[in-house]
């Protein structure tokens, strides 16, 4: 049931409380969004010491946030999907390996972006 009253910044209050709660929830629920928000604290501040252009520094932190992003996304996918049933059901396995596929491509960008901008600096 939606709350009455929902609008200007007692709206904006109340979304920011959700996004908290689903980051929390992510945390406590979701073994590979720890380890890429681990990863992301590392890389992220690399990202910012490195000698890059600025093009190249926010190329660098777009990439590592793409990867928290579409994780987010994956897991909301299969809480639906598992919240439907427990039956195994061809969609739910299609969506559910789909949603994988872009967290794949998204770690595969992030690599590639980042090998490509770190390589000429160290090699």
């Amino acid at each position: 049931m939606k709350p009455e009253n929902n609008h200007g910044i007692k709206r904006v209050f109340r979304a920011t409380g959700f996004s908290m709660q689903g980051l929390k929830q992510a945390w406590q629920s979701e073994a590979a969004f720890r380890q890429e928000l681990v990863l992301a604290l590392i890389m992220l501040p690399i990202a910012v010491l490195l000698d890059v252009s600025n093009v190249e520094r926010i190329l660098l932190i777009m990439t590592v946030l793409i990867v928290l992003i579409v994780e987010l996304l994956n897991s909301a996918i299969e809480a639906v999907v598992d919240r439907i049933g427990d039956e195994i059901h061809p969609l739910s396995g299609q969506a559910k390996d789909i949603a994988s596929a872009a967290v794949f491509i998204s770690l595969t960008l992030c690599g590639l972006t980042w090998l490509m901008i770190i390589w000429p600096i160290f090699f």
